[in-house]
Formats: structure tokens, C-alpha cells, sequence
């Protein structure tokens, strides 16, 4: 019933980011939905230097892990991004690899469900859920709500697991994602197609 790509910005691989991702995966599952994640490792990630060649080429001109996940953007029905908080932000590596991922994505993020998911020992939460949002909003995505915001708290997966109404919090989200998949699939078999947007504009403040 649909594919759902998590993506660990954490550099911790089985950390809290992805305790709280698991808890999600495990939900969908239970749902009949599939999913494969993606985890964005230790490496540096090079940010977008707005050399514009992903506009002819269809891909980054850095060749990483962005590009992997675009030859493969076409098979998830939606992605969810989660990320530890550093300074009341996303991790930076996460925020590079994003950046670049939904600017060479060229419209092909649009229809696709979409959910942010963070994890702190203790604030900047919502300033970081907020943040990550900002690329689901401006990308004609459906941004998928759970009972409270996206949020677990904890400094090991041990006391991640000890959050009870963070990981119901995850439960709920994943569950009201496999609803919305089921939904758009059925509108689909009754002819509802995506919505025909018009020729893009765009304009700045000087004119």
C-alpha cells in the first residue's frame, strides 16, 4: 500500500533519531506499508553552490548519496526526515543533503506525503520541526500531523524508549500516514488524479 523513504540525518546510525524512525517503521508496517531507510552517515555532505547544472542534468553535480535517492524519488509515496537537534536546528549535514535534494528533485517531490520527526535531550525541539517542515511546505507535499508535534526527548535510545507519549506520538503520525496513503490510492481507482498547477511564477520585491 505505498513506500515510505525515512531518512536518519543523525550521525549516530542507532541513535534516538532512529529509535523514534523505528517506532514509525514498525507502525507502517503494521499498516501494509513499505518501508526502506536511508541513513546519512558520518561523511561530510557538501552543500549547494547554485551552479544550476542539476537544471539540464536532472541530477546533483556532486556525485553522493543525493543522487542515489533521486534516481529512486519516483518509487516512495512519501518521505519522512528525522534529525537529532543542534542548536535548536537540524543537524548540518542533514540540511546540506536536503537543500540539494529538493532543489535537483525539479517538482517531482509534489503529491508525495510528507513528515519531520526530531529528537533532543532537552529543548529546541519545535524550532528544529519547524525548520525541516520548510522544505515539505514550499514543495507541494502533504505534511502528515501526529496527536503533538513530531518530538521525542532522551540522550541515549534507552531513554527515548522511556518516552511514552513521544513514541505514541510516532505510532500516531505513521498510523495517520498509512490512512492518507490508503485514501489517495482509492481516489486514484475512482479517477481523482493530482492537482494541474499552473505555469510557475516567480518574482522577487524589486518588481
Amino acid at each position: 500500500m505505498g513506500k515510505i523513504l525515512l531518512i536518519n540525518g543523525s550521525p549516530h546510525e542507532h541513535g534516538c533519531t532512529y529509535t523514534a524512525l523505528k517506532e514509525i517503521a514498525d507502525t507502517l508496517s503494521k499498516n501494509s506499508v513499505e518501508t526502506e531507510f536511508f541513513h546519512i552517515g558520518k561523511k561530510p555532505v557538501a552543500g549547494c553552490i547554485a551552479c544550476g547544472k542539476c537544471s539540464t542534468t536532472g541530477k546533483c553535480i556532486f556525485d553522493d548519496s543525493v543522487n542515489k535517492i533521486l534516481e529512486k524519488l519516483d518509487d516512495y509515496d512519501g518521505i519522512i526526515v528525522g534529525s537529532p537537534v543542534y542548536y535548536a536546528g537540524p543537524s548540518g549535514q542533514l540540511c546540506a543533503f536536503l537543500d540539494r535534494l529538493f532543489y535537483c528533485s525539479q517538482g517531482r517531490m509534489a503529491g508525495k506525503l510528507a513528515a519531520s520527526v526530531v529528537s533532543c535531550r532537552r529543548g529546541g525541539a519545535s524550532a528544529a520541526f519547524d525548520r525541516l517542515n520548510k522544505y515539505f511546505g514550499i514543495s507541494n507535499m502533504h505534511i502528515v500531523g501526529s496527536q503533538y508535534w513530531n518530538q521525542v526527548h532522551g540522550f541515549t535510545p534507552e531513554d527515548v524508549y522511556r518516552d511514552k507519549e513521544g513514541l505514541q506520538t510516532m505510532r500516531t503520525l505513521a498510523q495517520n500516514m498509512a490512512w492518507l496513503l490508503q485514501n489517495i490510492q482509492n481516489g486514484k481507482l475512482q479517477g481523482i488524479q493530482l492537482p494541474q498547477y499552473e505555469k510557475r511564477i516567480a518574482t522577487h520585491f524589486i518588481e
